[in-house]
């Protein structure tokens, strides 16, 4: 790796100062700015304005750092910390990356959390020296890169979108008829691409919504980062969330500077947003205009997302199911990875956000699995499809930089493959009887300028150089005087040559050559024991100038080298102006055409993904879902889409499936729950997660892993397997499985499918029991949903006789001489033992551990109690479903509850506190023997 030349180990340096605050203001004081050099007062300015960011300060060819910047980047890159003469009589720590190289340097600094200023020399070095021998380079702060903000291809991935996101905290009304009161809402952009969302929230959903939509930054004002309410969801989102100034996110001016980005005068041609929407939309077009100082992305308009209209996954479920990526961080083994057949950046980032926001609409899933299905019914024309994708570019990152300034020839480039393989795509699908989002997306495809294609054809060279400023991307022919200029320029590099071989024949000198610098020019360059030949007589020193000596070197000119470079210099500046005047108007043409480009790559996206699903649905044997607005959720020959792709790879035993039925008795509309039990390593978790993962598919508008699928939409997706401690927040692992599940027991409603897992495994044996027993009551009486509720607590599998939608379900197992064999299938039934020290054995624990653990399990079984389950089912009636949703949707405080409310221990003496709490117990204890004596009467009563 690259690095800046160093003369001195970073160990060489002091330690930063524990108040990098208290130091940064002695830099930037009055005193220190009077004894620096011109240069450091320049990059002391710079690092006043900048205190929070490294500073990238261009020096020539390289970015230069000084001073804690330097220490912390030589820490997090690696590279030589060396030092720039002294400050104030203290070593300026000094390090830095050369300037070509820059983007490998910036993608690992953002990606360990820190900002970057770029300042940028704006100013030619020659056009300085003509204001004075003593004049300073102009430089400014041309942009500051941060992970919501990145552009450049090196720093983004292809298939990943790019999300900046603000929220916002809006609190009141401000009369507006069309806009709805405050509250919570997000904003997120990818200035890579253009997408503008926004949507409400709520602080129950908030972290959920932000974990769907996986930003690189969250900005949120200081006083919302600091909120009790909010600030245990910042600490779980962690490194994302970024403090800013409350002056962005005010929503009075944020109507008008959101009309003032866009270039209208209201914003009624938007749509209708609320105060809080407004707000986090105009926070995140001033935190763009904040880091992109030389350019403004071309953001489309903002679209508004409604509640309800994606399925709702919290962000433990997302977790649990590994959607994007594996609870070790693995983005290769998670479900998106295994289901990705996409071959265009726009495509794969188009499935990640379906996959990540499934639909609740059955149209629309319908819309895109008939999509899916059109393409499979005709696999010719699917792979013909996905070879013409394999050709385009991404477009909307190419127009991205380009709007930007920060684009290339190679970007024109990249938008001109769009247009050629948006016209083929065209020309292969129009007339095919497509379906609704084919046909939608050919007409997007057929409404890209052909003209705008057609400038870009006649203009582009075929080898597009990476950097303008290197020229030659101009196609011969196209401009006349480019042509003549460069032929000329070409031509004279002949004469170099030419030149260079008669002073050589002249002189005698065989070695002389002419070369260039940017320095010198062109110059003869001869060794210092050759060069009397052209020193020795008057006439040589005429002919040969002396410019320059070296240790080992001579330097000269002559007049007709000096003619001739003139004429060079004036030929190649001329090409190299035409040509970047003609970049200019092309990149002026493309972003004016930014809309239609736009809507043609999200169709070119659309088409990609709807092929690839086909190939995965023709690869892999899976069906297409029936999906209504019913209840019902049946799977038949279910598998998991994960452990299936594994097994097959690894040339494993194929995966067994499995049929789910949890759909509502005729007439009803709850759904089943099914209390499954069976041994460790039977597979209940790859059981329960792979209909989890059906669900989403089938609302993806994926076809799913199953032989058929019937299921009604649903709502919300709860997923409780597995679970580890969260030590920061101080939680165990039972506290956060305790949590998760209050989550799922107090959301779920009768549209909802919830997955819970061995719940109460984390405390003792009764305490666990009794929790798992209360929370399948109350699923099956209050939240009504359809679920699968796997669990070791063998006595829960009589609630099945007093709960008439539960059913019991096992994984079944075969024995053979003390061995256990796991079948994988579900079936009916309950199992009676959970096998665990078959599967200790298993696991290689000791023969003696093994063995005294079945002599302690035989006499604990021969203790227990007979039928504990059966006294537990006897004892405990089930709860009254109409008291338990009473006590559930109750709004009003109880009268013990308001009275306590109403204390205020700051205004009571010791003994009025004391009195009050006496009084409070007095008329609790009234009301449960008032309680008492009415369940006395209604058991009478029964009987």
């Amino acid at each position: 790796m690259m690095q800046k030349p160093g003369t001195s180990n970073q160990e060489a340096h002091p330690p930063l100062e524990n108040d990098a605050g208290s130091r940064l203001d002695r830099l930037t004081s009055s005193e220190s700015l009077a004894a620096a050099t011109p240069v450091m007062a320049q990059y002391l300015d710079v690092k006043a304005t900048h205190p929070d960011d490294l500073v990238f300060f261009q020096m020539g060819d390289f970015y230069e750092l000084f001073f804690d910047d330097a220490v912390k980047a030589a820490q997090e890159l690696g590279i030589t910390l060396s030092k720039r003469g002294q400050h104030m009589g203290e070593d300026v720590p000094m390090s830095g990356v050369p300037v070509q190289t820059v983007d490998d340097y910036l993608r690992t600094l953002i990606e360990k959390g820190h900002s970057v200023a770029i300042c940028d020399q704006t100013e030619d070095p020659a056009a300085a020296r003509k204001r004075g021998s003593k004049a300073v380079i102009r430089r400014e702060v041309t942009r500051l890169v941060t992970r919501g903000t990145v552009t450049e291809d090196k720093l983004l991935t292809p298939s990943r979108s790019n999300y900046l996101m603000a929220l916002a905290q809006v609190r009141g009304d401000t009369g507006n008829h069309r806009k709805s009161p405050g509250g919570l809402a997000l904003a997120w952009v990818d200035i890579s691409t253009g997408t503008f969302r926004l949507a409400e929230t709520d602080a129950g959903r908030l972290v959920a919504d932000v974990m769907r939509l996986d930003p690189q930054e969250l900005i949120v004002a200081d006083s919302v980062f600091h909120d009790e309410t909010l600030r245990p969801g910042f600490d779980q989102l962690g490194a994302i969330v970024r403090p800013q100034p409350t002056v962005l996110f005010d929503s009075g001016s944020a109507e008008g500077r959101l009309a003032r980005f866009f270039g209208v005068t209201t914003l009624d041609g938007f749509g209708a947003f609320s105060r809080a929407e407004l707000a986090a939309a105009a926070a995140v077009v001033a935190y763009v205009d904040k880091t992109q100082l030389a350019g403004r992305p071309l953001l489309s308009r903002p679209e508004r997302e409604s509640g309800g209209s994606t399925l709702f996954i919290d962000a433990a479920t997302r977790t649990n199911l590994e959607l994007m990526k594996t609870l070790s961080g693995d983005r290769d083994g998670g479900l998106l990875k295994t289901i990705d057949r996409t071959v265009t950046g726009g495509g794969a980032r188009l499935l990640a956000e379906r996959l990540t926001s499934p639909l609740t609409d059955p149209d629309g899933i319908n819309h895109r699995l008939d999509a899916v299905s059109w393409f499979l019914a005709d696999t010719a024309l699917a792979d013909a499809t996905r070879k013409v994708l394999r050709g385009s570019a991404d477009m909307p990152r190419a127009l991205s930089r380009l709007a930007l300034g920060r684009g290339g020839p190679r970007d024109l480039g990249i938008i001109y493959q769009g247009f050629e393989a948006a016209g083929m795509l065209a020309n292969l699908l129009v007339g095919k009887d497509a379906p609704a989002e084919i046909a939608g997306a050919v007409t997007d495809l057929r409404a890209l300028p052909e003209p705008v294609g057609l400038l870009l054809e006649e203009t582009l060279a075929e080898d597009l150089p990476l950097v303008r400023r290197d020229g030659g991307f101009v196609r011969s022919g196209h401009h006349e005087e480019l042509d003549a200029m460069r032929t000329l320029r070409d031509e004279s590099r002949k004469v170099i040559a030419g030149l260079q071989q008669h002073y050589a024949n002249e002189t005698g000198i065989k070695s002389l050559k002419i070369r260039h610098n940017n320095v010198l020019g062109y110059f003869i360059e001869v060794t210092a024991n050759r060069a009397a030949t052209l020193t020795g007589s008057d006439e040589a020193r005429a002919q040969f100038i002396h410019r320059q000596t070296t240790a080992s070197l001579m330097r000269f000119t002559t007049t007709e080298l000096a003619d001739l470079e003139s004429r060079i210099a004036n030929a190649a500046n001329r090409a190299l102006t035409i040509e970047l005047g003609i970049f200019d108007t092309l990149a002026q043409t493309v972003t004016e055409a930014a809309d239609p480009i736009r809507r043609a790559a999200r169709a070119i996206a659309l088409i990609d993904v709807s092929a690839a699903l086909a190939r995965l649905a023709d690869q892999q044997a899976y069906c297409r879902p029936v999906v209504d607005k019913s209840t019902r959720f049946r799977i038949v020959g279910g598998r998991h889409p994960v452990v299936e792709l594994a097994l097959r790879n690894q040339a494993e035993s194929p995966f067994v499936a499995n049929d789910c039925d949890l759909s509502p008795s005729e007439g009803a509309k709850e759904g089943a729950i099914w209390l499954l039990t069976g041994p460790n390593m039977g597979g209940k978790s790859t059981f329960l997660r792979q209909n989890a993962l059906i669900a989403i598919l089938a609302q993806t508008g994926s076809f799913v892993p199953a032989g058929s699928a019937e299921i009604g939409v649903v709502d919300r997706l709860f997923s409780r397997v597995g679970a580890s401690d969260d030590l920061a927040r101080g939680r165990s692992t039972f506290m956060v499985e305790m949590v998760e599940t209050a989550a799922i027991l107090n959301q779920a409603s009768e549209r909802s499918l919830v997955i819970l897992d061995e719940i109460g495994r984390g405390t003792a044996t009764f305490d666990g029991l009794s929790i798992a027993w209360a929370a399948v009551e109350h699923l099956h009486e209050v939240n009504r949903c359809r679920g699968l509720f796997a669990t070791h607590f063998h006595e829960l599998t009589v609630l099945s006789e007093k709960l008439p939608r539960l059913a019991n379900a096992t994984m079944r197992v075969k024995e053979w001489e003390g061995d256990v064999i796991f079948l994988h299938e579900v079936g009916p039934g309950a199992a009676d033992r959970s096998y665990g020290i078959q599967v200790a054995r298993l696991a290689g624990l000791p023969a003696s551990v093994v063995a005294r653990a079945r002599a302690v399990l035989n006499q604990l079984e021969e203790s227990e109690r007979q039928s504990p389950g059966r006294q537990l089912i006897d004892g405990l009636p089930l709860f009254s479903a109409e008291v338990e949703r009473k006590s559930v949707s109750r709004t009003s405080p109880s009268e013990i509850e308001a009275e306590l409310a109403a204390l205020d221990p700051d205004d009571m003496t010791a003994r009025e506190a004391l009195e009050a709490l006496y009084a409070l117990r007095a008329k609790l204890l009234h009301m449960q023997e008032r309680n008492s004596d009415r369940k006395q009467g209604g058991a009478q009563h029964n009987m």
